[in-house]
């Protein structure tokens, strides 16, 4: 029988003898993440973005900021609202007209995320106390789904709000919040600009993820969506760059008999962040060199 025709009727057999010689099908070692890029920038209009690709895995964040009333029990502080989005061109089993069951899942998930690392306070959103403060809305956009989706939607929304500027402001006469654009910033106001210049949103512990796969005594780290769809019991662990445990979610699945299983993958994600903080550095150096 052809290779690809037994992959095709057996993929988990198929997978299992590439298990026992410890390697994966497209010869990656069992704890090895596929290779990863960011580029910032990657939407004009946006105020932040960024495009990132673990594999084939392809997510597109872009942050756009709006001016909003804040709420008055938290007259300081702005907003953050995240949607996930999977469009018919990102996988075959998505369908025109029907949304994807995954994409509430992960925007539940990023949000938690996002909002409990302490990598935002939303503090720095504030402009006029209880009068105006910043609604930053991300969008992510699922290009191509291969594995490893939430892994990938967070990365790209760390590096958006990473690239993320915030515009110059003032108040006008009428004592409303007004956007300054390059032209009229030299105008004259009654008041002094609430920020004087575009500024980088303040981050403080950058929360990543790395999905593990179980199967039987072996852990897969980054999985593919073949790999996701034929083995059962998959780990993501979050850590933040200090390397402290933001979130441990294993969604069904058999349970897991030896906790030790949960350690290597939490060493696997210590690793993985290293790797990730370096690629997001290079891109932010990257950005500030052009």
């Amino acid at each position: 029988m052809e290779v690809d025709a037994f992959r095709r009727l057996f993929p988990l057999r198929f997978h299992e003898r590439h298990l026992l010689e410890s390697i994966r099908p497209d010869g990656r070692p069992l704890g090895r993440a596929r290779d990863t890029t960011i580029a910032l920038g990657a939407v004009a209009s946006a105020n932040g973005s960024a495009l990132a690709k673990i594999g084939c895995t392809t997510m597109l964040a872009a942050v756009k900021l709006e001016v909003m009333t804040p709420k008055a029990e938290s007259p300081d502080e702005g907003c953050i609202v995240i949607d996930f989005h999977m469009p018919p061109i990102c996988s075959p089993l998505v369908r025109p007209g029907r949304p994807a069951e995954a994409a509430p899942v992960i925007t539940k998930q990023l949000t938690d995320i996002i909002l409990s690392s302490g990598m935002i306070d939303l503090k720095e959103l504030s402009l006029v106390s209880g009068k105006a403060a910043w609604m930053a809305y991300l969008d992510i956009y699922c290009l191509d789904a291969d594995g490893a989706l939430f892994d990938a939607a967070l990365l790209s929304a760390v590096a958006a709000f990473s690239h993320l500027q915030i515009p110059v402001v003032s108040l006008n006469d009428n004592g409303r919040i007004v956007l300054l654009s390059e032209e009229n910033s030299g105008a004259m106001w009654e008041k002094e600009p609430v920020n004087k210049e575009k500024r980088k949103l303040k981050l403080d512990t950058l929360p990543f993820s790395l999905t593990c796969v179980l199967h039987k005594n072996y852990i897969l780290a980054d999985p593919s969506a073949e790999e996701e769809s034929i083995m059962e019991t998959y780990l993501t662990v979050v850590l933040d760059s200090s390397m402290q445990l933001v979130s441990l979610n294993k969604p069904g699945g058999p349970g897991l008999a030896q906790t030790s299983a949960i350690q290597d993958c939490v060493a696997l994600t210590i690793q993985r962040v290293k790797e990730l903080q370096k690629i997001l550095n290079e891109a932010i150096s990257d950005m500030e060199v052009d």
